[in-house]
């Protein structure tokens, strides 16, 4: 069998081994670390589970569509639920919003907690999802970076869409034409976090992304955010998927212009096919020294990152949902001090995903597992630990007064991630989140392409390449790989150990 090398086991890697396992190849895939997921990894702290990274579930149909291409029924392996609500919203003034699935309830729910016109809601949900149908399956679907995509007809869809996508403007000062409740203003511009983006420089292109959560549905796993990789990797295995745990790889191997294997700490490996699941730039900075690398691209502005603490709560808040976000009162200033500033504001936005309200048994009697987050910016050289430590005080009072407790009182546990920590865990240069960040119009196009076009037979998935970064992407990432790799031949390729 043709041989398929892949580079790290997060959810792009993990996704495109299924799909190469599909289309004939003999699949091995390389994981540094001691288990497979990337960031999508689990831990268990003191009887508390936390997922450990990504927390929102949309567009589930993208990992169905790896059992269906398998032949296997999806619920045989995994199952999800519709969440309603999807998210509690919280503001410093004490309003208080539940986003509720459906968008006409979602529309109800604003005018009578914020005044906004429900008519008004309708409106811009429905223009959200008419620019993601008419554009999603150019530029989210296909590889930006191939003559063919533009001969489709899929591009005409998004032509016709061209004069609504916002693309000069920003996100925040289209929201701001459409309402005049800076609430609901700030709900729409926390959207640009999805992809670790500024809403204040980021292009109105990316007022389709509410599309996701209110007009399709935000989900939840059963078993967690992880039960997505752990299904998939069984999946994999089952293909017939080798995954070697603990085995970095060093270096890809080229020969006249060709990607032929890769060499890592235990040996060398042939391979026809070699897909990097690893952030772009480390992958041309460590495992392709001597071949050019696209420096343009590489330097692009990058995403921003995040500080997480895990907490173990020994008491519940019934107010609370899965979803919870904490408004800051001056988001502007917020990014102005990730992306001026490159630290953190003193007052900022915090997520906290309790996933103990759809699992009892991820947390004791009587507790609640909390994973608090906090955007802030990529590692360029800040004192994390004093950063750390100064945010966690903001934090842990901005939370006892929005929701009148001490909640210092309640933390019994407490682990921390931090940007470096994302970078040396996961390779994810400078911690950045999603690669380089959409702060520019021309975001898309600048991304690393799912393809080198220098080394034959070596292909790119992930959040660092297009099409950008969280589980949709990631996984649209490895649908793109797949359908360029072609069919795999009969040649037997032997693999060789140093």
């Amino acid at each position: 069998m043709t041989k398929a090398a892949i580079i790290g086991s997060g959810i792009g890697g993990i996704a495109t081994a299924i799909r190469l396992a599909v289309k004939g190849y003999d699949v091995t895939v390389f994981e540094a670390n001691a288990s497979f997921g990337g960031k999508m990894h689990q831990f268990d702290l003191q009887g508390y589970r936390f997922d450990a990274g990504p927390s929102l579930f949309t567009l589930p149909h993208l990992v169905d569509e790896l059992f269906t291409l398998a032949g296997r029924n999806p619920s045989d392996y995994f199952t999800y639920t519709r969440l309603d609500p999807i998210t509690h919203y919280f503001w410093p003034d004490g309003s208080r919003l539940k986003a509720y699935a459906d968008a006409e309830a979602f529309a109800t729910e604003a005018e009578q907690q914020l005044g906004v016109k429900a008519q008004d809601v309708r409106d811009v949900l429905a223009k959200s999802a008419r620019l993601y149908k008419g554009t999603a399956d150019t530029f989210l679907h296909k590889s930006l970076h191939r003559l063919d995509t533009y001969l489709s007809t899929d591009v005409l869809k998004a032509l016709a869409c061209l004069s609504d996508l916002g693309l000069t403007t920003t996100m925040h000062d289209a929201n701001a034409r459409l309402f005049n409740d800076p609430r609901f203003v700030q709900l729409l511009d926390r959207f640009a976090t999805y992809n670790g983006s500024d809403p204040y420089q980021a292009p109105g292109t990316l007022n389709l992304i509410p599309h996701l959560e209110h007009n399709i549905g935000a989900f939840y796993p059963k078993g967690g955010i992880y039960s997505i990789a752990a299904s998939l990797v069984k999946l994999a295995e089952e293909l017939g998927v080798e995954f070697r745990y603990n085995e970095r790889v060093e270096r890809i191997i080229t020969q006249n212009g060709t990607a032929t294997g890769i060499e890592t700490t235990s040996g060398r490996y042939s391979a026809a096919i070699v897909v990097s699941n690893m952030d772009v730039v480390p992958t041309y900075r460590r495992l392709l020294p001597d071949q050019p690398a696209p420096e343009q691209t590489l330097q692009q502005p990058r995403s921003s990152s995040a500080l997480i603490y895990y907490w173990g709560i020994a008491r519940e808040f019934p107010e609370l949902h899965l979803h919870n976000i904490f408004f800051s009162q001056d988001y502007k200033q917020e990014f102005e001090h990730i992306f001026h500033h490159k630290s953190i504001s003193s007052d900022p936005t915090v997520y906290v995903n309790i996933t103990s309200k759809m699992e009892k048994n991820d947390a004791p009697a009587g507790c609640e597992n909390w994973f608090v987050m906090v955007n802030v910016p990529h590692h360029q050289g800040q004192d994390w630990e004093q950063l750390v430590s100064t945010t966690r005080q903001a934090v842990t009072d901005k939370l006892s007064r929005m929701l009148q407790t001490d909640l210092r009182q309640a933390i019994v546990c407490e682990q921390v991630l931090d940007p470096l920590l994302i970078e040396q865990q996961t390779s994810s240069y400078a911690g950045a989140l999603y690669g380089s960040s959409s702060n520019n119009r021309m975001a898309a196009f600048l991304r690393h392409p799912n393809f080198s076009s220098k080394l034959k037979g070596l292909y790119f998935c992930g959040g660092s390449v297009h099409p950008g970064g969280g589980i949709p992407l990631c996984l649209l990432s490895a649908r793109i790989v797949g359908n360029l790799v072609p069919v795999a031949t009969s040649v037997n390729q032997s693999k060789q150990h140093a």
